[in-house]
């Protein structure tokens, strides 16, 4: 049911990734002009982050009636596959955040969609099928919901689930989003609809992230007051200035609750780029550019923190193995699972970006 009031209204706040889940949602891609070789490359390494998340979680898969069949015989038995319309597999940013209450009590948060941009800079078309995922997860969970009245995306937003949000100007601030809205009108609608106490604006986010810099790829916080940053020691990166001028205005400023906070360096990948064969066989379109070439956005800051494990991406390259030891040294009570992930990385994301957790 859809409810009129707001979440701080009634006493519910957005909690943290590392705090115990329930459940874990995703959509099975099939899109052509994102997906190369009419996606089949991407649903096997979906089904394998799907199946590797079902041993720590309830894991839902929402799937088109076209794929049903398609989708069930590649997904562990454990795992719930759900008929549902949705336009393209971003979980993370077209289902409910869902928040709670002192007695956990959930309800989801449906944030307007639309495309990462709209007609100004969307990257497709007709997202009317995204729209309505939130409330459709929120009606399989049987939980009630608030309709936020702006645009936003679960992967524009981090929380330490103790009153701190952490987001990004190039992302809440682009035109694409809310240009009716400042600033301080957005901080008000987030506090509103998240329950949260501060906000800590980051100037940018990822360099070349088609997302216009959602706040996933640069950073994770992994506990109260600590984050991970995406990080280069390359001077000729583009991304070199923008990690640290994010490092700056961490160490610039306190959490909702006073504390520091601690910034550990995740070392980013060596550039990657897209090859002639990975994108030949997709469809072209005219909101989602897949050329040879041109620079993937990817990080190992996106991924997803579930009941002690840390699901990674991997891109079978050489600093794989460096932001796994760097995890393992900073949670030591967490179980790290590698998983390699350049066919979602190929459609514009990673691991967190094709997730959306439901709290305990």
């Amino acid at each position: 049911m859809k409810l009129n009031s707001t979440p701080k209204q009634d006493g519910f706040s957005f909690p943290a990734e590392f705090d115990p889940v329930s459940d874990v949602w995703m959509a099975w891609p099939e899109r052509p002009d994102n997906w190369r070789d009419n996606a089949i490359p991407a649903q096997n390494n979906f089904a394998k982050i799907a199946n590797e998340i079902a041993r720590v979680a309830n894991v839902y898969i929402a799937v088109s009636a076209a794929q049903y069949q398609n989708a069930r015989s590649s997904l562990d038995q454990r795992i719930k596959v759900v008929e549902m319309d949705y336009n393209d597999s971003w979980m993370r940013d077209i289902g409910p955040t869902v928040l709670t209450d002192q007695l956990g009590n959930k309800r989801g948060v449906s944030w307007q969609f639309n495309a990462w941009g709209g007609e100004f800079n969307g990257l497709y078309q007709d997202w009317q099928h995204d729209d309505l995922v939130a409330p459709s997860v929120c009606s399989a969970l049987d939980i009630d919901y608030y309709q936020a009245p702006f645009v936003l995306e679960g992967g524009a937003i981090h929380t330490d689930g103790e009153g701190t949000l952490y987001t990004t100007k190039e992302c809440l601030l682009s035109p694409g989003r809310n240009p009716h809205l400042s600033m301080e009108q957005i901080e008000f609608y987030l506090q509103e609809y998240l329950g949260i106490q501060k906000v800590i604006w980051l100037t940018h986010g990822l360099y070349n992230d088609e997302t216009d810099g959602h706040i996933d790829n640069l950073i994770h916080v992994i506990g109260p007051g600590k984050v991970v940053l995406s990080w280069t020691e390359d001077p000729q990166d583009p991304q070199y200035h923008r990690s640290r001028q994010t490092l700056s205005e961490l160490n610039g400023q306190t959490d909702a609750k006073g504390r520091d906070i601690e910034v550990i360096k995740l070392p980013l990948p060596d550039p990657l780029y897209y090859q002639q064969e990975e994108v030949k066989t997709i469809s072209k379109s005219s909101g989602m550019l897949r050329c040879e070439g041109e620079r993937l956005s990817a990080s190992y800051a996106n991924f997803l923190m579930v009941n002690q494990h840390v699901f990674l991406p991997q891109f079978g390259e050489q600093y794989d193995r460096e932001a796994v030891k760097i995890l393992e040294s900073s949670l030591p009570d967490y179980e790290i699972v590698p998983i390699p992930s350049r066919e979602v990385l190929l459609g514009g994301g990673n691991i967190h970006c094709i997730t959306q957790h439901i709290p305990a």
